[in-house]
């Protein structure tokens, strides 16, 4: 089996349109889509492009898709910033969408040719939102992968893409498809099977920045302004998600 990862797409169409161009490509047996997948400027036309895949595409949750599914449902909490971001994306959705996206896994494992069983998750494998990045420290994963099984592990959340080895584990972020914290503009993904291969898509982000725009998702500059190119991106991202990390609850967050 040859799997695609996908993650972290956040509504950007253009940029999943792209990638699903390559792993047609690359006849990619299995797609998963590892969390925060329609929070974004084309929510539902995100979720209504990856149904049209049927039983190829695997869903795992990941926190913003956690809010989507619920953020109607209560008050507006006007301390939170990103509300009227989720509300937005969620007004935008269909029920059924929503009540599908509060509803996924949190994890999932699969049998991938020549690594073995491999293990899906967004943040870490207990919770959505806890952070682990390419720059932790080990001592700090002791306690969030030490007991894990599986000798691969593929994470998301932090939209900076790395392969790394700690604790006896293969450590992989496959990236941000449509919101990447990276160097040069792209989709960021990851192929395995039967090796590892974190890949960048290259499509035309001032036609994509035209779509978007007319999406008038609220952040919607903001948005535009990740896949501008910036060396020091990667490293002061991954920095500021480690103090972050370092500031969260223990034991995590719900």
């Amino acid at each position: 089996m040859r799997v695609a990862a996908l993650y972290d797409i956040h509504g950007n169409l253009p940029a999943l349109r792209a990638v699903l161009a390559d792993v047609d490509a690359l006849a990619c047996d299995t797609i998963v889509i590892g969390g925060d997948v329609a929070l974004g400027p084309m929510p539902r036309e995100t979720l209504d492009l990856l149904a049209t895949r049927g039983d190829q595409v695997r869903f795992i949750r990941g926190n913003c898709d956690r809010v989507m599914g619920s953020v109607l449902e209560r008050a507006p909490d006007h301390s939170k910033s990103w509300e009227p971001l989720a509300r937005w994306a969620a007004e935008r959705v269909t029920p059924a969408q929503r009540a599908f996206l509060g509803g996924l896994p949190t994890t999932l494992e699969l049998d991938v040719e020549e690594l073995g069983t491999v293990l899906f998750f967004h943040g870490t494998p207990r919770s959505d939102v806890e952070i682990i990045t390419r720059v932790s420290l080990e001592s700090r994963l002791v306690p969030i992968l030490s007991e894990v099984g599986p000798h691969v592990l593929v994470c998301g959340h932090t939209h900076v893409q790395y392969d790394r080895n700690v604790l006896a584990k293969r450590l992989i972020n496959a990236g941000s498809v449509g919101r990447p914290y990276e160097a040069e503009p792209g989709a960021y993904w990851c192929l395995l099977g039967p090796a590892v291969e974190l890949r960048r898509t290259v499509y035309d982000v001032v036609e994509a920045a035209r779509e978007i725009r007319a999406s008038r998702y609220p952040d919607v500059e903001n948005f535009i302004s990740s896949n501008e190119p910036d060396p020091s991106l990667p490293g002061k991202t991954s920095e500021f998600f480690e103090s972050k990390a370092l500031e969260q609850e223990s034991p995590p967050r719900d």
